[in-house]
């Protein structure tokens, strides 16, 4: 749960809140298991509110030592918070569907892969996110690598606007070859493919001839 909530904090959120809901128990009572169990989950929720990382409007309130008083206000808060976080992943998960379905009527020039490419690169992103989680790495770079791959994926459609983002992973795998050197090979092989796959959805679509490689700049004496 700690690793989905640093790749995306509403929708790790959202989960934890899940599943502390399928573990409360129904009855009259509180239970000291169904305390503990909040108890970490709102201590998790502060820490990360004061981190900057967990962006909600709401005042998290202190314990007052009163079991029934603090687990209901724990319980309030966590309701709370993941009611603003589910607002956002269903926000975002709109704006994602729309922008699909506007690609799909649109007239305007898009790139469209083949639904073989398509399911390759997801593959790909997948074997990518995993290799990042297992690096070597500062926990802050991964994250934002994490983030970067998590928005591409979610944009991930057969039709779509612009490549940009897949281009810049190319500088992402440039800065992780430079700090972890050769064991930044399995990684660096698997965005060589997405750059391939890319090259020929883009070359295709601007009517390149067949088998035409991928551009190498160079200096201008070259």
């Amino acid at each position: 749960m700690l690793n989905a909530i640093k790749n995306d904090p509403d929708k790790g959120i959202c989960e934890l809140t899940k599943k502390i809901n399928s573990f409360l128990e129904s009855g009259t009572s509180w239970t000291q298991k169904e305390y503990d169990v909040l108890l970490e989950a709102y201590a998790l929720i502060i820490e990360l509110k004061d981190a900057g990382i967990l962006k909600v409007d709401h005042k998290i309130p202190d314990l007052r030592g009163q079991f029934d008083t603090d687990i209901k206000m724990m319980s309030q808060s966590l309701d709370f918070v993941y009611r603003q976080c589910k607002a956002r992943v269903d926000k975002n998960s709109l704006e994602r569907l729309r922008s699909r379905f506007r690609m799909n009527f649109s007239t305007e020039f898009s790139y469209e892969f083949s639904q073989g490419d398509l399911e390759r690169l997801q593959l790909l992103i997948n074997q990518i996110r995993q290799q990042i989680s297992d690096a070597v790495l500062e926990e802050e770079h991964k994250q934002r690598l994490m983030a970067r791959l998590e928005k591409l994926q979610s944009e991930l459609h057969k039709k779509v606007s612009d490549l940009d983002r897949f281009w810049g992973l190319i500088g992402d795998a440039g800065v992780v070859l430079g700090k972890l050197g050769e064991d930044a090979k399995p990684i660096v092989d698997r965005v060589r493919e997405v750059a391939s796959i890319v090259w020929k959805t883009q070359a295709r679509s601007e009517e390149l001839p067949s088998g035409t490689d991928i551009p190498v700049l160079g200096s201008p004496s070259e």
